[in-house]
């Protein structure tokens, strides 16, 4: 009975991406905006036919964004993000800077407090990696200069987000209207317990450590692989990185898309790329 319901579920999936997908795309939609039609379309609120296994389907939509990221990552060399590095911070900090202040000052006209008011500009100057370069990607805007730029803003607001998750609490906190001790924030366990140059500490060292195992080990890893012959081996090797990386960041408070696409990024030199 399990197996029939998976692959009904399956067949409704499937084939609502047949169906919406191309009708989207000769609409000039763009594939992304049919895969969301899509599921709205079969999902609890309209035809009711999926919905509730959602929380697994997530978790296979979070992965396959992971898995873009270290596709993207690869096709960037370290030596083009460091040419980037001035649209980088420059571009993408003024967007993170400038939306934040905009959505700020409307939340504070609708009398929020000041620091819910911060707190949804900076979640709301964020947005979706995934369907952003999937769109430039299928519309081959990736390699001009406003491409560029918005990969650039896509990527500070990725590394943003860091320094986001550490502000939220302080802003929970502003004003003294919630005891650390009587909140829901006194209960984290883990890395979140840690003190905060700890925690630092912690990220830094995986980061570094992602960098070192790239840069210096995977070289004579590779090696042995290829020498096996078997390219279904590099395919096991390649999801092996992909999903060690993720759990790393992921265990550390962090976005596993990030952690995988620097693990691109460092392997984008490296002879076997292609193979990757």
């Amino acid at each position: 009975m399990y197996n029939q319901d998976f692959f009904f579920q399956a067949l409704i999936y499937l084939g609502a991406a047949v169906v919406s997908v191309p009708i989207a795309k000769k609409m000039g939609l763009g594939s992304v905006l049919g895969y969301l039609l899509a599921g709205v379309i079969i999902g609890p609120f309209v035809l009711g036919l999926v919905g509730k296994e959602t929380d697994e389907v997530m978790h296979f939509a979070e992965f396959g964004v992971v898995l873009m990221l270290f596709v993207i990552g690869l096709e960037l060399k370290p030596s083009l993000l460091w040419k980037m590095r001035h649209s980088i911070f420059g571009l993408g900090g003024l967007q993170v800077l400038f939306t934040t202040l905009v959505i700020g000052a409307v939340a504070l006209l609708f009398q929020f407090q000041f620091s819910k008011a911060v707190a949804i500009g900076l979640i709301l100057s964020l947005s979706s990696t995934a369907i952003v370069i999937q769109t430039l990607t299928e519309k081959g805007l990736l390699q001009n200069i406003a491409g560029k730029s918005a990969f650039s803003v896509l990527l500070f607001q990725d590394m943003a987000v860091i320094p986001i998750l550490a502000l939220l609490p302080i802003l929970a906190t502003w004003g003294g209207e919630v005891n650390l001790a009587e909140s829901e924030l006194d209960k984290v366990t883990g890395v979140s317990a840690m003190p905060g140059w700890a925690q630092l500490l912690l990220i830094i060292s995986v980061i570094a450590a992602i960098i070192f195992i790239g840069r210096f080990i995977a070289r004579h890893v590779f090696r042995l692989i290829a020498e096996t012959g078997l390219h279904e081996i590099f395919t096991a090797l390649a999801l092996a990185m992909v999903i060690g990386i993720a759990l790393a960041m992921d265990a550390i408070g962090l976005s596993p898309a990030l952690g995988t696409f620097i693990a691109g990024v460092v392997l984008a030199e490296n002879e076997y790329r292609h193979e990757l």
